[in-house]
């Protein structure tokens, strides 16, 4: 049982072949994006810069990873039409994608028969889970580590069943 959750940085940093993450919400509240999706709903602009100080710590963990050979994959499913939150991520995920995260959209109707877990997770080399907890208004509440097999397994073949459906970032396009 883990007493602490690491930092995402020193979660991701520990990975030597994988790390896959799975979002499951339509709509998140997280704190440190508030600005930015208030700045796209005004303006419709949102940062895809990677070099930028809203991207850059993020960018700079995945390039790391990714030039030690780790392969990085992000899925998440969406209802449609999409949510304004969701256009906005999808707006932003170019940066996501030039730092060597594979990125991929699986609309929801089509994630009707996958068994998946109740909460987003990473997973980490197959065996780590770090679940991703929100409030109801989707901020952030505190994450959970966990080592068990039988979820670790869960997590692996729902990711991987959600992968093989998913439409790539480049060609998942938002109406």
């Amino acid at each position: 049982m883990w007493q602490s959750v690491p930092s995402f940085t020193e979660l991701l940093d520990s990975a030597r072949e994988s790390a896959v993450h799975l979002e499951m919400r339509d709509s998140y509240g997280v704190a440190a994006e508030a600005d930015a999706v208030a700045r796209w709903k005004e303006t419709g602009e949102v940062d895809t810069d990677p070099e930028s100080p809203y991207w850059a710590p993020w960018t700079a963990l995945i390039r790391r990873l990714v030039a030690r050979g780790v392969t990085v994959r992000r899925a998440r499913i969406v209802s449609e039409p999409v949510s304004d939150y969701i256009r906005y991520e999808h707006a932003g995920t170019a940066a996501n994608v030039a730092a060597g995260e594979q990125v991929r959209w699986l609309p929801r109707r089509q994630a009707s028969d996958i068994a998946l877990p109740g909460n987003d997770f990473w997973l980490i080399d197959g065996w780590l889970i770090r679940w991703n907890h929100f409030t109801g208004e989707g901020a952030s509440a505190p994450g959970e580590m966990s080592e068990d097999p039988a979820a670790a397994r869960l997590c692996a073949e729902a990711f991987e069943a959600v992968w093989v459906r998913a439409i790539s970032h480049d060609e998942y396009k938002i109406s």
